[in-house]
């Protein structure tokens, strides 16, 4: 079996942010989602656990931060072509989520965008073409 990474992310709205998952690209896995949480899977192997925060906080106890305030993470998202960036951009924000909240990046061999979810969530949106990485492609940052 492939190993799966789960993101879990507290939401304040989860029928909104079901929307704002869909239309970054997402689908949602009934078996794994219902009032208090919905399995949203970007991938076969890649699934964001949107989850109530009082669900998430049966989790932790620590308290649940505000990404509208504060920036733990900064996830990112690739898709296939250049001009895809912008249709994930403009889909994402039709169902709540926020445009450019950190400037996008354009370096030629790759391109990004960033959009924030309705709880304030930052997703890099990038398109990057690894025949023209510079040096080393081994080297490079994700």
């Amino acid at each position: 079996m492939s190993k799966m990474i789960f993101i879990n992310l507290p939401v304040t709205d989860l029928d909104a942010s079901t929307r704002f998952y869909t239309a970054l690209g997402a689908t949602r896995n009934p078996h794994f989602s219902n009032e208090n949480a919905a399995c949203m899977m970007l991938t076969d192997t890649i699934g964001v656990m949107i989850l109530t925060h009082a669900y998430y906080g049966t989790f932790t106890t620590r308290p649940i931060a505000d990404a509208k305030a504060t920036s733990q993470t900064l996830l990112a998202l690739t898709v296939s072509q250049r001009a895809e960036v912008d249709q994930v951009l403009e889909a994402a924000t039709s169902q709540g989520g926020r445009a450019d909240p950190n400037p996008g990046q354009d370096h030629g061999f790759m391109f990004s965008r960033s959009v924030e979810d309705p709880d304030g969530h930052v997703w890099e949106i990038f398109w990057m073409d690894p025949a023209a990485v510079p040096g080393d492609s081994s080297t490079v940052d994700a």
